[in-house]
């Protein structure tokens, strides 16, 4: 089974398909995503990638973190589980 990659500092000019491009040099691409802000609906900066196999991320993690894309250096790293963590601030049922 692949993993979710996070994808941060991207360029704002960035789009899916360019993550799909530059990750597939890793091996084979399930997904890519930036994610656009709903509000202004430009890129927040960010992205992630879901690679199809283990080795295929380990490879997009070694060889593609610090790489620039559109003049940025990228991280890349294994994407975090979300959680309902709202900065510490209680939602309104957790009142």
């Amino acid at each position: 089974m692949g993993r979710r990659l996070y994808v941060g500092n991207l360029a704002w000019t960035v789009t899916d398909q360019d993550l799909q491009e530059v990750f597939s040099e890793a091996g084979t691409v399930d997904s890519s995503q930036v994610i656009i802000d709903r509000a202004t609906n430009r890129s927040r900066g960010f992205g992630f990638v879901e690679m199809a196999t283990d080795e295929a991320a380990e490879a997009a993690i070694k060889n593609l973190n610090g790489r620039e894309i559109k003049g940025r250096p990228i991280r890349v790293n294994e994407a975090q589980a979300r959680s309902n963590d709202r900065g510490g601030r209680p939602s309104q049922r957790e009142r």
